[in-house]
């Protein structure tokens, strides 16, 4: 076997013993060559390679020293970046993951001699936030892509749009409230004085706007009518009254049966409505974007319910199973004619049968024990 050989057993131990970071000392920026030893720097400074990387240094050195403070500036900014963001974070924790990479460019081959002046250099040119604490330097970094720039933008331009789409939203149901308002002028009752032509004629009077009217009436003429006149109004109030007040007691009976299935019915619908709605072995679709096309606008089956919100769910097609919250689902409507279950408002956790489904008003008919109702919510059962 030979003694350059890759597989040699001294090859190996070689590259056993230079894994991991060495001594700083006994690296060579120029060369990019780490030494394991004070022996091994020593013959490697006395090699011919080296002494003609020092002939090139010696040439112009402000170029070499240039070109690694720049490879070591775009370095720690991109590692910066990408793991922390523009969060606040120390400095030498940056630091410290940088060179944990084992060619990374050294900090004495640059133009800054510690760490702090190179923190200080990133703040003074703008390319991050510094601040002096009690345990340290701290940084955040200033995003200035111009991609990162244009998302915030848009991001600010629709949450004005929003706030203009909303006053809009107000100010139409304001100006609604008031056309209504102006609309629906109170009726006041005009009084006349009752005239008569002929001594003779009989006086008589119109109940059907209700007694009270007439009885103000009869007050408000007494002074044009006399006593006898006046007897014979008291008399007709008397005899018209009992029978205008069953009238109205029939239609009030009549009426109460009704209101009071409705009334009945909206305070079902107003104290049975929840913020959630999921249940279990119930057909849904998923709408996230954030799992891949994969799992977009595909179908899946309810089979556990966790905390009201969250949902493991089951894959139709492919049968993999997703824990999701219930804002990353829409409930799936079949056709007409199909079993579904009722997910909210007042007949919530009922079964039923679909008769209809209305697209123009976003609401469907669905037929539970022979009474049709309309509820917020419909799924396969």
């Amino acid at each position: 076997m030979g003694k350059s050989d890759f597989l040699s057993p001294k090859a190996i131990a070689n590259r056993i013993k230079s894994k991991g970071l060495q001594k700083l000392r006994w690296y060579c920026q120029m060369c990019q060559k780490q030494c394991r030893d004070e022996n091994g720097f020593k013959c490697h400074c006395m090699s011919e390679s080296h002494q003609r990387q020092l002939l090139l240094a010696s040439e112009n050195p402000q170029q070499f020293m240039d070109y690694f403070s720049e490879e070591f500036r775009n370095d720690f900014l991109e590692l910066l970046r990408r793991r922390f963001g523009t969060k606040r974070v120390h400095n030498n924790i940056v630091y410290n993951e940088y060179i944990s990479h084992r060619e990374h460019i050294h900090m004495n081959a640059t133009q800054w001699e510690t760490l702090t002046d190179f923190t200080k250099w990133l703040g003074r040119e703008g390319l991050c936030k510094v601040d002096e604490t009690p345990k340290g330097w701290y940084i955040q970094y200033i995003d200035r892509d111009p991609e990162t720039i244009r998302r915030q933008q848009e991001q600010e331009r629709k949450k004005k749009q929003d706030l203009d789409d909303e006053e809009k939203t107000a100010k139409f149901i304001e100006q609604q409230v008031r056309r209504g308002l102006e609309g629906k002028e109170l009726e006041q009752p005009v009084y006349t004085e009752l005239n008569r032509e002929n001594e003779e004629e009989k006086v008589a009077f119109n109940l059907n706007k209700g007694a009270s009217t007439s009885i103000a009436a009869s007050s408000k003429t007494s002074s044009v009518l006399g006593p006898s006149a006046l007897k014979m109004v008291e008399g007709a109030v008397k005899r018209k009254e009992p029978a205008h007040s069953s009238g109205q007691s029939k239609e009030k009976k009549k009426k109460s049966a009704l209101d009071e299935i409705m009334e009945l019915e909206e305070e079902k619908k107003r104290t049975s409505r929840r913020d959630y709605w999921l249940q279990p072995e119930i057909v849904v679709k998923i709408v996230t974007k954030k799992l891949g096309e994969k799992y977009h606008k595909k179908k899946a089956v309810v089979k556990e319910v966790i905390d009201k919100y969250t949902a493991v769910v089951k894959m139709i097609d492919s049968g993999d199973k997703l824990k999701l919250d219930q804002t990353h689902l829409e409930t799936v409507i079949p056709a007409p004619g199909k079993k579904v279950m009722v997910l909210n408002g007042g007949y919530r956790g009922n079964e039923g049968i679909l008769e209809s489904i209305n697209e123009k008003r976003f609401s469907a008919t669905i037929i539970i024990d022979s009474v049709s109702i309309k509820p917020c919510k419909i799924s396969f059962a």
